[in-house]
């Protein structure tokens, strides 16, 4: 069975926790407080970090990394195209997100100096996306993907985060409220999670 090394208010965990209920798998989710972690995720993970997937003798640090596993390894619903094309455009649109979105998780976790400047840029951001979803129900199409996994996390706490999006941001909402409504999503909240929203 697979385990999956996972902090309960953490955004990449939470990525995880959906890929696994979204497959419906078999696995274990191991509950890592991330102010006191237990010694073995330094010794398990080189950078003491969440998450982390134990699948007998692999072990595996990084969201992307870890999704891209599950995915392949269980093909069932398939998350990344299978197409080449639209995989590696998936992969870049990723990666975008990673630069744009995620790398001011952060600075909105811990409330650090800039935190307004990352609150700013992540509304901006939101907001430039948010004409996609007139269009498509997903932002691959019509069907849910690896996409949606990533985002979902920071747009259930953007009102944890402070962030508020402006009416041009509407079709977002709506966006939001498909994935939420997913049993996958549901099922991989946690407590602390589902607090986060009133």
């Amino acid at each position: 069975m697979m385990n999956l090394y996972s902090g309960t208010t953490d955004p990449f965990s939470h990525r995880c926790r959906i890929v696994l209920f979204e497959k419906g798998m078999d696995f274990q989710v191991v509950d890592v407080d991330l102010f006191n972690k237990p010694e073995d995720i330094a010794v398990i993970n080189p950078y003491n970090r969440v998450p982390v997937l134990v699948d007998r003798d692999l072990v595996l640090y990084e969201a992307n990394i870890i999704n891209e596993y599950i995915d392949e390894r269980f093909p069932h619903p398939q998350l990344m195209p299978p197409d080449p094309l639209m995989r590696a455009r998936a992969r870049q649109l990723l990666h975008t997100l990673e630069l744009e979105l995620f790398s001011h998780i952060e600075a909105l976790e811990k409330n650090q100096k800039g935190v307004e400047k990352s609150r700013a840029h992540v509304r901006d951001q939101l907001t430039q996306l948010a004409p996609m979803f007139t269009k498509q129900k997903f932002m691959l199409g019509d069907e849910f993907s690896m996409l949606d996994v990533a985002i979902a996390p920071l747009l259930w706490r953007l009102e944890h985060y402070a962030i508020e999006l402006p009416k041009a941001a509407a079709p977002i909402f709506k966006y939001a409220e498909r994935i939420f409504s997913r049993q996958g999503f549901i099922d991989a909240l946690t407590p602390s999670e589902r607090a986060m929203r009133r």
